[in-house]
């Protein structure tokens, strides 16, 4: 077994130049590659190709064999996506303190792209015989997306200094919509225009082609164009040799950084208190997300066509909510911005309870896209913020971040479905959403007025890598 001396690398942060504008550009074009995968896969085409095909298995009940169980369609894909959620969150901790030891974190981003771009691709081959192997196929492109996102979210406190950590997020979630905005707009021409590639939609297997394209077209998206940051992002200068004193090896020095990072987040109170409001309000932000689709279709009965157009809408504003918030941020600091964002949310709870079909809907769903992205970026930007400045251990950190959305996102879809299974309708479970954002918002005002970073103690101060250009820039404000 590789020692731990043998792998560590020989730079240091201090190798890494902040706010490079080749590095940054080559960063944010991650967020253009992948969020092809939250828009086709999770939010538009695939939701909906999967009701259709689940409802050609079983055009009654709806109501499909998986595994010698028999299990609603739309609640197989509810389960999918939890698995797929767990999986990272158990095992995305582990990963990251490995990558942040060895160095590899660059390697790692990798690999779970790679996972979920073949994955998406792979779901061409999607169709009613199929089912049950494409049903891993898709919790295997959800594990390789939610994985991917912890080590490239690591690199912003790296190549960025700490007073552009908004705008540079912000720019990040703008290059995702508009990437995920062109070709969702390629692939809705080729699902309503399927003649213009030659398909003959008469038939069953021609009129479901056009969206398998779609599936494919989005893993060698993702794929494509990832390469300009796998090729731009700098080499993750891990851990110095001589701060690990362990040489029990490249696995178990692995878990000892976690434990190492574990122990210091008992000493980071702020970083605690964020972490605990980000989990609450973030259980309805993304469970908004995830059920907006199904919302749409069973409860307002719009056409798939509609969903789509809506579903554009959201992007298109979330671009401007993340600038929008960004420059509020640096007007009145990050807990008050995501405190507004949050009591936003709060109003789309309740109108999200009386909205109906038309122009109300539309609306509701302009001020979802102008706040969905401003909280994502925002939430991400001012992580890095609280966490050590200038620790070797990024990865690490943000793979707490990571836990703690992927948990979030179980609880509230859980708690979203149970809501709407004992009413009978999802309305009850859209204004129960209010809940969480209340809790998030009283947890967020517990760091009004204070200093966003915490100063650890000297003991609880992981082994300080050299000095960097950002040193000494201004205390993040609150």
């Amino acid at each position: 077994m590789t020692t731990a001396s043998a792998t560590a690398p020989e730079t240091s942060f201090a190798d890494i130049p902040k706010d490079d504008k080749r590095i940054t550009r080559g960063w944010t074009f991650y967020d253009w590659a992948n969020s092809v995968y939250p828009l086709v896969i999770t939010s538009s085409i695939f939701p909906i190709y999967w009701g259709a095909i689940t409802k050609t298995i079983s055009p009654k009940d709806d109501v499909v064999s998986f595994l010698g169980f028999q299990v609603p369609g739309s609640s197989l894909l509810t389960y999918a996506i939890s698995a797929a959620f767990l999986l990272v969150a158990l095992i995305s901790p582990f990963l990251t303190s490995l990558a942040d030891f060895s160095g590899r974190k660059k390697l790692f981003m990798q690999i779970f792209c790679y996972i979920g771009a073949f994955s998406c691709a792979a779901l061409f081959f999607f169709t009613p015989d199929t089912l049950t192997l494409s049903t891993f196929i898709f919790i295997a492109a959800t594990f390789g997306f939610s994985g991917s996102i912890v080590f490239y979210n690591s690199y912003l406190p790296l190549i960025s200094s700490e007073e552009n950590y908004d705008s540079l997020s912000a720019r990040g979630f703008s290059m995702g919509y508009i990437g995920s905005v062109v070709l969702l707009i390629i692939c809705l021409l080729i699902n309503q225009f399927p003649e213009m590639v030659g398909i003959d939609a008469s038939t069953p297997e021609g009129a479901r082609l056009p969206a398998r394209i779609s599936f494919l077209l989005t893993g060698l998206w993702w794929a494509g164009f990832a390469q300009i940051p796998f090729f731009t992002l700098p080499a993750d200068p891990g851990r110095p040799a001589d701060a690990v004193a362990s040489e029990s090896g490249w696995l178990l020095n692995g878990f000892h950084e976690l434990g190492k990072v574990w122990a210091q987040l008992k000493h980071l109170p702020n970083l605690k208190r964020f972490l605990l409001a980000y989990f609450t309000y973030n259980m309805g932000v993304q469970t908004v997300m995830y059920v907006a689709t199904i919302f749409g279709d069973k409860e307002l009965h719009l056409e798939s066509t509609s969903l789509i157009i809506t579903i554009l809408l959201l992007q298109v504003v979330g671009i401007l909510g993340a600038y929008l918030f960004a420059k509020l941020s640096e007007r009145i600091g990050n807990t008050r911005a995501l405190s507004w964002s949050v009591f936003i949310w709060m109003c789309i709870c309740v109108a999200g309870y009386f909205v109906q079909a038309g122009w109300s809907f539309y609306a509701l769903a302009s001020v979802i896209g102008l706040t969905m992205g401003a909280i994502q970026s925002l939430s991400r930007s001012t992580y890095s913020k609280i966490i050590p400045e200038n620790t070797p251990n990024t990865a690490a950190f943000f793979s707490f971040f990571d836990v703690t959305e992927k948990l979030s996102i179980v609880i509230g879809t859980a708690v979203f479905g149970i809501i709407a299974q004992i009413t009978g309708s999802m309305r009850n479970s859209i204004l129960s959403l209010i809940v969480f954002f209340i809790l998030g918002l009283l947890f967020l005002l517990t760091l009004r007025g204070k200093k966003l970073r915490d100063e650890p103690s000297g003991e609880t101060v992981l082994g300080p890598p050299p000095a960097t250009p950002n040193v000494g820039m201004p205390a993040a404000r609150q």
